[in-house]
């Protein structure tokens, strides 16, 4: 959805300002964004992949200075991003693509996909000290199985997390797959999905804390983006989602920002004071055209949720 993205969030014309891509990855949005901005836009990238920020940069050199790339994850995006908003101009913009980038799921080293063997790794920062195979073999079994339920939205958790106790250790990705498949029922491995996908799903969230980190993330940008003024539109954040419990998250903190008084509707006068923050500029939400979806399989679970900020009430 990156033409949709780039008419939400670029800012043409020689307006100061900072635009965000919290998740850079490949740097195909940030691009998109810089080429379609003014010379006066700077884009500030996060990553917590050293990789993807090294790519990020390649790609990215063109624009100079333009560019500001961070090693930390979106949920340090006040303390990064204060001191640059106070040289470079008003917030303007936050792009969330959440979730695994191709690049990750395209090297079986990292442990992202069952398609190959590989180690039970699946961090997004290999620096980080918790992999997934150290969530698959020392998590009790109820408390394994809680995960893969609320994570995965898995409902044949609990069959899976005793398969994966008595299986234990696990080491590679195929080794896991295997086990999974062979816990749930017949009827449930003949379907579109293969049965690893939600525990994979479920140990990749758990090992990054990726919902953590976007929850806590997301008012952050919210908080900095600037009001409109004579020479600028409001700050606007736009959250690219690909499962429930990242969309619930972005529909929640979003219709919360966009709400205004919530006052009993027989009370005669407000009371609470409470006026919206932002405007939803998505209905809903969008997802990725037909023949987007053609060239790119891999967005057909895209959601898109884009919100801007309305001018400070008095």
């Amino acid at each position: 959805m990156v033409d949709r993205v780039v008419d939400l969030l670029a800012v043409p014309g020689d307006t100061p300002a900072v635009l965000v891509d919290a998740t850079v990855g490949a740097a195909g949005h940030a691009a998109a964004l810089l080429a379609a901005s003014g010379p006066a836009t700077t884009l500030v990238a996060f990553d917590r992949d050293p990789d993807a920020l090294a790519l990020a940069g390649r790609r990215l050199a063109a624009y100079g200075e333009r560019v500001h790339l961070v090693h930390a994850g979106y949920d340090e995006l006040s303390a990064h991003l204060t001191p640059i908003l106070a040289r470079r101009g008003p917030l303007l913009g936050v792009l969330y693509d959440l979730g695994v980038s191709s690049m990750q799921i395209d090297r079986p080293e990292r442990g992202f996909s069952f398609r190959s063997p590989a180690p039970l790794d699946m961090r997004m920062d290999p620096t980080a000290p918790l992999t997934a195979a150290d969530l698959v073999n020392s998590t009790p079994g109820d408390e394994l199985a809680g995960l893969i339920r609320r994570y995965g939205e898995e409902r044949h958790a609990r069959r899976i997390a005793r398969a994966i106790a008595r299986a234990r250790p696990l080491t590679t990705t195929t080794e896991l797959a295997e086990v999974v498949a062979a816990a749930v029922p017949a009827q449930a491995r003949h379907t579109r999905v293969d049965p690893a996908t939600r525990t994979f799903q479920a140990l990749r969230i758990a090992v990054n804390d990726e919902l953590g980190r976007f929850g806590a993330s997301l008012p952050q940008a919210l908080d900095l983006t600037a009001p409109p003024a004579a020479e600028h539109r409001g700050g606007r954040v736009a959250v690219l989602s690909y499962h429930s419990l990242e969309d619930r998250i972005a529909k929640r903190l979003l219709t919360d920002a966009a709400t205004g008084c919530i006052c009993p509707p027989d009370l005669p006068v407000c009371g609470c004071g409470r006026v919206p923050r932002f405007r939803l500029l998505v209905r809903g939400v969008e997802r990725p055209s037909p023949p987007e979806l053609a060239r790119n399989p891999r967005a057909r679970s895209a959601k898109l949720r884009a919100a801007e900020k309305l001018p400070e009430s008095e």
